[in-house]
């Protein structure tokens, strides 16, 4: 009964003032009632977060123990699928800005997060960089600027990822390459004789091993449709994890994995083949390498399902769809962003005005 109790993420907490919903205060371990002030501590389990096996997982076996059911609404203009909270009668898609309803929520199973990387900045402090971003654009739209004005349009959501960890051991054999060089004479392009110094390269066989931890390899685990998460704002500081307490995501959105566990793994060995080529490479050393073959093999590999932070703002211009996104974390911003055809045709227009009344004056 316990263990079922510290499972229900969807459970939501009032107010003992005043019966409103505490909702997580960014860059704190405690949630606040927005009408009253009142403040209540998140308790994070001291033993840290749990590191998964991962093959049983893969195998369909033990599954049970760390998943649960929760409500999800899926946006059917962009796909998008989303954690829905209780005491929402309606809600806007984060990605998109198209209503949702929540008489078409759906209950499915999922993961438990092990762990949840807390917003450190609040949505107000997400307003003022967006603002600040807004206004560096040249030839935004008047209704841009409205937009990064108004709270509806920005929300705060954690994104699904996997982590893996792994003992990495790999054989290989390849060769290490020394430079050299020659003097040559060469005919430049007037013709004429000149000396260049040629590099050229000798290579030796080399054979070896390698081996070491392969710690927190990060695997996005949602199709964020056509690659929504800029890779520029993608960056997080996993030390910042928190073991999985649900009172984080009060007051956010959560979007739920659609990447299976199986899929983010084959990926991730992917990423831990190119680690093993970088460890190989630098046991080779001289001046450069090949690896010819190379015998790789994982053990002891755990994962993670892991919760980070972002907020999105949704803005729609002439019928196409805009996305602005901030790191919840460390505040970088990234997005794409309309031109104001106006304005661009009334600055062309007025520099060729003043090009014309430059050459007017300079006949003169």
């Amino acid at each position: 009964m316990e263990e079922q109790k510290i499972q229900k993420t969807e459970l939501k907490k009032a107010c003992t003032n005043c019966g409103a919903e505490l909702k997580y205060k960014p860059g704190t371990t405690s949630i606040s009632c927005e009408y009253c002030g009142h403040q209540e501590s998140i308790e994070v389990d001291k033993n840290g977060f749990e590191e998964l096996e991962l093959q049983p997982f893969l195998q369909e076996m033990g599954s049970q123990k760390h998943s649960e059911e929760i409500s999800m609404l899926h946006c059917k203009n962009c796909g998008a699928d989303q954690h829905v909270e209780e005491n929402y009668k309606s809600l806007h898609c984060v990605y998109c800005g198209q209503p949702l309803v929540i008489e078409d929520a759906y209950k499915e199973n999922w993961i438990l997060p092990g762990a949840v990387l807390p917003f450190q900045i609040d949505k107000k402090q997400s307003f003022i960089i967006f603002k600040k971003w807004v206004k560096r654009l040249w030839f935004a739209p008047n209704n841009l600027k409205k937009a990064s004005l108004d709270p509806q349009f920005t929300k705060g959501l954690y994104l699904p990822y996997w982590t893996f960890d792994a003992q990495l051991y790999a054989s290989y054999t390849g060769q290490r390459g020394e430079y050299y060089y020659e003097t040559k004479r060469v005919r430049n392009s007037n013709g004429k004789m000149v000396t260049q110094r040629v590099r050229k390269t000798r290579w030796y066989p080399a054979a070896g091993e390698v081996s070491g931890f392969v710690d927190d390899t990060l695997i996005k685990a949602s199709h964020q449709k056509a690659g929504r998460i800029p890779g520029k704002i993608a960056f997080w500081d996993l030390k910042k994890l928190q073991p999985f307490n649900s009172g984080f995501l009060s007051g956010f959105v959560t979007e739920k994995y659609t990447i299976p566990l199986k899929d983010g793994h084959l990926h991730s060995k992917e990423v831990a083949k190119d680690i093993a080529d970088s460890w190989c490479r630098r046991d080779i050393g001289g001046d450069t390498q090949r690896v010819l073959s190379m015998d790789m093999k994982l053990s002891e590999e755990t994962f993670k399902h892991i919760l980070l932070p972002v907020y999105v703002s949704a803005y729609r211009y002439n019928g196409k769809e805009y996305n602005f996104f901030i790191n919840g974390e460390n505040g970088q911003i990234s997005g794409t962003r309309p031109y104001s055809f106006w304005k661009i045709f009334f600055t062309v227009l007025a520099g060729l005005i003043l090009i014309g009344v430059i050459v007017f004056l300079s006949k003169k």
